[in-house]
């Protein structure tokens, strides 16, 4: 029950809050130069120090342990390092709440990652790197239900799903699975009707997937995460205001989504060990 217990409170922090490369006008060769791990102003000379939450929780970072790698952001941190330039014992973990973290203000961590999601509002007091996630829409369910261990488009053609009303939820069950759905005012009341069968699935993006099947609906289930449309909520590593990591940082976000490092990262933790699979459309 650990993990359960995490869950709900890393993910309601995390919505509580709301949830470049280098500059395009240096030349090729300075671009280069200053991302290299000589150059980078890191708070601590030769070392790279990442933050995450007090504590960090599954799946994002396994049994609050981002030192071992192990979970989603925990691999994202050290895959980012080792592209910049810093072997794994030149990373130090440092822990800072959600709330201080995207605040304005100088940080005690070069990069922060916690599932903070890019926004207008927090990019006036905080950069962001490159999107290292965007979190897709999942299928939540129950055990027993008729859509357990469907696994593709065609199993869910007669599943009675539902969604809230203006969500990309509600657009992913009407243009992607071709269905009509049931419409709620909100999740809570969509909640309340797969609590009551009243519905064989309720479409969420996926953090609150978790939150809902670990917590909220009794016996809860994923049945499966819906492929990614290209839009959503989008998770970028948070760095200081005008920190002159940024665009490096970004860089590294960049090279390790092209060599598909990235996506890796992603099937092991978030699709794999979730409990989570991508449906086949």
């Amino acid at each position: 029950m650990k993990i359960r217990k995490g869950l709900v409170i890393a993910l309601t922090v995390a919505f509580a809050f709301g949830i470049s490369a280098c500059s395009s006008s240096d030349s090729t060769e300075s671009a280069s130069a200053s991302c290299e791990k000589a150059d980078l102003a890191t708070i601590e000379n030769g070392v790279l120090t990442i933050a995450t939450g007090e504590p960090a929780y599954y799946p994002w970072v396994i049994d609050d342990a981002p030192e071992s790698g192990e979970g989603f952001e925990a691999a994202v941190a050290y895959a980012v390092a080792t592209q910049l330039g810093f072997s794994k014992d030149e990373v130090k973990w440092v822990r800072t709440t959600f709330d201080s973290a995207v605040t304005p203000g100088e940080k005690n961590f070069d990069f922060n990652l916690q599932q903070f999601s890019i926004t207008e509002e927090r990019k006036a007091a905080v950069d962001f790197s490159s999107p290292y996630y965007t979190a897709p829409q999942a299928i939540v369910s129950f055990k027993g239900s008729k859509i357990e261990g469907k696994t593709s488009f065609a199993e869910l053609k007669d599943a009675k799903l539902g969604a809230a009303v203006g969500t990309t939820s509600l657009d992913a069950i009407e243009t992607q699975l071709g269905l009509k759905a049931s419409v709620f005012n909100d999740n809570a009341a969509g909640v309340s009707a797969l609590k009551n069968k009243q519905i064989d699935g309720l479409v969420v993006d996926l953090p609150t997937a978790f939150y809902l099947s670990g917590v909220e609906v009794e016996n809860g289930i994923i049945v499966g995460q819906l492929p990614s449309s290209g839009s959503g909520d989008q998770f970028g590593l948070l760095l200081t205001k005008g920190s002159p990591l940024t665009s490096c940082v970004s860089g590294a976000v960049d090279a390790i989504t092209a060599d598909g490092t990235l996506a890796s990262i992603t099937d092991t933790w978030l699709a794999t060990n979730t409990g989570s699979p991508v449906l086949k459309p």
